[in-house]
């Protein structure tokens, strides 16, 4: 795995976003959230999937995971935002709206959204594999993914949400980029639609896991150990505010417990891909 991040790494300073202008600060901003690290999960995820059918094709799917990681980091930089949580710290920096001002964090944020489509669309694929990944990233990033969760996450702020319109908001908002991830990774190697959906259909309880964590992490990590502000979620319709912080904690237990049975379930290449990554992630909250 550690060969995979190193290639990523590599690929993603190599291919920074840039713009050519006389604007005194806009390029700096442009890398700035990227260049600030993070956990490279979804990537990852995508990069493991190619590795365990076929390595030769890592090299020529680096492109999109780095658009998947552009797109991600895109929805940080607006969720940062003063219109949504406002928050100051994000990967252990200063959030670019505090940094810089808000125009720039907008617009630094409209910019990796594109570039991340950009990226997809140059990688050296076929073309037929490449508008299936575009369809699949604008999909579970768009509309009818990310962009509703986060819609219906700020307009029910200070609303109580049932657990099944919970679950409905974070499976949208985070999962679905996570699932994602996943398939984009098996359709660059040419797994069955069968595997594609198995993955797809992990990636949503894994992504539920994440984000019942993070909740966790916001209620009981400082912003140093965290890397971006927490005790934030007051407002929020979030797991622990839901079902208590114990409540939390067992709902993640149990998520956790299924996720492992769903990746002992999988071929085992894509375990041993697989593995090293996920079970490092899976008892963050513990």
């Amino acid at each position: 795995m550690q060969d995979l991040l190193t290639s990523f790494e590599d690929y993603l300073q190599n291919n920074l976003p840039k713009s050519q202008s006389f604007h005194p600060y806009f390029e700096a901003a442009l890398g700035e959230m990227l260049n600030a690290g993070g956990k490279r999960f979804r990537p990852m995820l995508l990069l493991s999937v190619v590795n365990s059918k076929n390595s030769l094709l890592v090299q020529s799917s680096l492109g999109v995971a780095l658009g998947v990681e552009m797109l991600h980091t895109y929805s940080l930089v607006h969720d940062d935002l003063p219109a949504m949580d406002d928050a100051a710290l994000r990967r252990g920096f200063t959030t670019l709206h505090k940094k810089y001002d808000e125009v720039t964090a907008i617009l630094v944020g409209d910019a990796l959204n594109s570039e991340a489509f950009n990226q997809i669309a140059q990688a050296p694929l076929n073309a037929e594999v490449k508008v299936e990944l575009v369809k699949l990233l604008a999909t579970d990033g768009g509309i009818n993914g990310m962009i509703i969760g986060q819609a219906i996450d700020c307009y029910f702020e200070n609303q109580k949400l049932e657990l099944d319109q919970l679950e409905f908001l974070h499976i949208h908002k985070t999962a679905k980029l996570i699932a994602a991830s996943l398939r984009m990774g098996a359709v660059i190697a040419n797994y069955s639609l069968d595997v594609q959906q198995k993955l797809y259909d992990f990636g949503i309880d894994i992504g539920l896991l994440f984000q019942i964590q993070d909740d966790i992490i916001d209620e009981t990590a400082t912003e140093e150990e965290a890397g971006k502000t927490t005790q934030n979620d007051g407002a929020k319709n979030s797991f622990v505010n839901l079902l208590g912080l114990e409540g939390a904690i067992k709902a993640a237990d149990d998520l956790a417990l299924k996720c492992e049975n769903r990746l002992n379930t999988l071929d085992e290449n894509l375990q041993n891909s697989l593995k090293e990554l996920l079970l490092k992630y899976l008892n963050r909250h513990k």
